[in-house]
């Protein structure tokens, strides 16, 4: 009202043939609502300028989102990779620079299991060794490791389950056992992934995925707060496989069981 004043002041000043004193009191009232009319117009336009910002910001999390999901997708190949890998060093194979492929089991002899681990079969050398393994064969194994490394856990179950139906005795049966094992694990279907792990045992007593197929039977244990069972069966396995990978993580889960007061 303070520039309503001023107007009004000069206005009143001039002829009195100018205009009466209402429609000088209406001409400020028009000026005032213009005034204020351009306060809204700032509020509205900073209203755009935060709704443009926030579209922005959408935009820059669905980027990020995306490459979280490629980081994510390469950390499964990795550490499929890497799986792969130990195996073959500790079964004596020379390392592939492929990603995790269809690898043949290669026959090892377990030494036997620590009282009260996991009831291992006496190894027993085969009269035929498996039959190699069919095109078709390989590409239906490399299709279920696919959808493992993609994280689709509950269609790579189902994929194992299929390829362990229709090829029961493949040279991979083994590692489809294994890698069906860890998609319940992974899903948190501990009783389910239990079972595949200790069937995998009993059917390959021989296979190098064995010492895994028992830590992952540890941190089950562990996982559904049966200290004594997981203590029993990591404690086997570091007696059975000393200086493997399996061995060492088994250690480090015992000693962070100690530490826990399990």
């Amino acid at each position: 009202m303070a520039l309503g004043a001023v107007l009004l002041t000069l206005l009143m000043a001039t002829p009195a043939s100018a205009a009466s004193r209402q429609e000088i009191e209406a001409r400020l009232d028009s000026v005032e609502r213009k005034l204020e009319g351009r306060g809204l117009v700032d509020m509205l336009n900073l209203i755009e300028q935060l709704q443009r910002d926030v579209q922005q910001l959408r935009g820059e999390i669905e980027v990020q989102a995306h490459t979280l999901e490629g980081i994510q997708r390469r950390q499964r190949e990795i550490y499929l990779d890497v799986d792969r890998r130990l195996q073959q060093l500790e079964s004596g194979q020379a390392a592939q620079p492929l990603a995790p492929a269809a690898d043949v089991p290669v026959t090892t002899t377990p030494p036997m299991s620590a009282p009260g681990s996991v009831a291992v079969a006496p190894p027993v050398t085969p009269s035929t060794p498996p039959p190699a393994p069919s095109g078709e064969e390989q590409a239906d194994y490399e299709k279920a490791l696919a959808i493992l490394r993609e994280g689709r856990y509950e269609d790579a179950a189902t994929t194992f389950s299929q390829f362990l139906a229709s090829y029961p005795g493949s040279a991979y049966a083994d590692n489809a056992s294994y890698w069906l094992g860890e998609t319940y694990y992974v899903t948190r279907e501990f009783d389910r992934a239990l079972a595949t792990f200790g069937k995998l045992i009993k059917s390959h007593p021989q296979s190098p995925k064995l010492p895994d197929a028992r830590l992952k039977i540890g941190f089950i244990h562990y996982e559904k707060q049966d200290w004594a069972s997981a203590r029993q069966e990591l404690d086997g396995l570091v007696a059975d496989f000393p200086g493997t990978t399996a061995a060492r993580l088994a250690g480090d889960r015992l000693t962070r069981m100690k530490k826990e007061g399990h």
